[in-house]
């Protein structure tokens, strides 16, 4: 069994899975529009080229993610982090800086009594994420 992420997003979420393959270096699996899928009929036009479904492989790990729909308000993405747990001091920096850009830093990536390195951050999309590096490398 896995446990995968599935962020709803408010129009962005092709800008936002684009960006986040690029940030952790993963591969967009699939990514379809509702203009694309056999829903097509069900969605009025103007949602036609927001996305119903997309996957990031990230290693053996997946995110997934779609737009909101009329049916289904957006809110926002509140009282959920996703969490990073990398290998070296120089992947948590690297990730860190890549998702923080035009985020907002919530915990700088530092030192902290249970890691190398630990970071919160919420990053251009509203998406909330941690960087946990436990070695010291």
């Amino acid at each position: 069994m896995k446990i995968n992420p599935y962020l709803i997003f408010n129009g962005d979420c092709a800008a936002a899975f684009t960006f986040y393959a690029q940030c952790l270096q993963g591969t967009l699996e699939m990514m379809m529009t509702f203009g694309e899928s056999p829903a097509r009929e069900h969605i009025p036009a103007e949602y036609h080229n927001l996305i119903i479904h997309t996957r990031l492989l990230v290693g053996d790990q997946a995110i997934m993610g779609s737009d909101s729909t009329p049916d289904r308000p957006y809110s926002g993405i509140h009282g959920c982090s996703i969490s990073l747990n990398v290998d070296s001091i120089a992947e948590a920096e690297r990730v860190f800086a890549a998702l923080a850009d035009q985020g907002t830093v919530q915990m700088p990536l530092e030192a902290t009594f249970w890691a190398a390195r630990f970071g919160m951050l919420v990053d251009r999309f509203g998406a909330s994420w941690m960087v946990n590096c436990e070695k010291d490398q």
